[in-house]
């Protein structure tokens, strides 16, 4: 079933995580994980979620003998979200990214979609850990929204609670 993005959140949590407690663990207990906190932070005024999700790096031989290249997956990475939002210097969600990104620690962050099956499921929420490595302000012209981007380097895998029955 696909889904909208209207009605998604995004929280931050103010408090620096390790991301190597994160680097080797199973989606079930990351999300484990990452559940039990309860300082999140919702940021606000939100106007595109950029786009995230592993890719890997890849790795080629060039075999002499056939004349063929072979591919090899290497490395993951989760890539770098750029979160626009409406800038809003009162929101406690844009202040905390600020302050994370005046630090050189990461933070775990939360992605709760609007895509709850029937009203007796949850919504899907992913998690995941990362570095906020910019804030730039883009006033634009005259009848434009000022907006604050927000590029988040993801340093964790990306753990998903998928949605589910309401008591279950």
């Amino acid at each position: 079933m696909i889904s909208k993005t209207a009605g998604s959140k995004l929280w931050i949590s103010p408090v620096p995580v390790n991301p190597d407690t994160y680097k080797t663990m199973s989606n079930a207990a990351g999300v484990a994980a990452l559940e039990v906190i309860n300082d999140w932070i919702q940021v606000e005024e939100i106007e595109d979620f950029g786009e995230h999700g592993d890719t890997s790096e890849e790795i080629t031989f060039t075999s002499v003998s056939d004349g063929r290249v072979r591919k090899l997956k290497g490395s993951r990475n989760a890539g770098t979200k750029a979160i626009v939002v409406g800038r809003d210097p009162l929101d406690d969600g844009q202040v905390a990214l600020d302050a994370a990104e005046k630090t050189d620690f990461n933070y775990a962050f939360k992605v709760q979609y609007k895509d709850a099956p029937s009203p007796s499921h949850t919504n899907s929420i992913e998690y995941f850990v990362g570095l906020v490595l910019s804030r730039p302000v883009n006033q634009g012209a005259e009848n434009n929204v000022v907006r604050k981007t927000y590029n988040v380097s993801i340093n964790s895998p990306i753990f998903e609670a998928p949605a589910s029955l309401i008591g279950s």
